[in-house]
């Protein structure tokens, strides 16, 4: 029998705080949310390894760095609202930080509920952050996404203010582009 409590404080330790993940409740809600329950039963093993993990067809759960990277620059707060795109690891620890959470996990990852959101979070790479995200975004809200289009991409983060959209980069990640959401590249002259 494995002993996941004691993976998880690894994962924490090694994975976590060692790429400068300071928010402490980020690492607390880490420490007890049963990462192995959220991928199938026969990969429970992987689910505190430093890679991603896939949890569903083309589906992944990001490295345990990048997501709680992710977190922390997205800034959630207790009360606040979160959209979690194809993330149902990120939204457990979204809710274990008091966000009321709605997941998105259907076909067409671009079609979210109507917003506004506070935080939106990504696990797994798309080539663009789609508009439709942006769009769901309350003003000073927050999207934490991957934008890949080559073998590495770019974790940003967006910030939504009265007078637009703003993104920067944070830094690099490798995960798979979700179905639908690669960038379409097209034939120019």
């Amino acid at each position: 029998m494995a002993d996941y409590a004691a993976a998880r404080e690894n994962m924490v330790e090694s994975q976590v705080r060692t790429q400068d993940v300071t928010d402490v409740r980020i690492h607390d809600a880490m420490r007890v949310l049963p990462r192995e329950s959220f991928v199938p039963a026969g990969k429970a093993y992987l689910a505190y390894a430093d890679i991603e993990v896939e949890h569903a067809p083309g589906r992944v759960l990001l490295k345990p760095r990048d997501v709680a990277k992710l977190l922390q620059v997205v800034r959630p707060m207790p009360g606040e609202t979160a959209l979690a795109i194809a993330a149902p690891y990120a939204a457990a620890v979204l809710e274990q930080l008091g966000l009321a959470v709605t997941r998105c996990d259907g076909d067409d990852l671009r079609a979210v509920p109507a917003g506004p959101f506070d935080v939106i979070l990504v696990e797994g790479a798309v080539g663009k952050a789609p508009a439709s995200w942006l769009n769901a975004l309350a003003l000073g809200g927050r999207l934490g996404v991957i934008e890949r289009d080559g073998p590495v991409g770019k974790a940003c983060v967006y910030v939504k203010a009265e007078d637009g959209v703003g993104r920067r980069e944070l830094f690099d990640a490798t995960p798979a582009v979700l179905a639908g959401l690669e960038i379409q590249h097209g034939f120019a002259f």
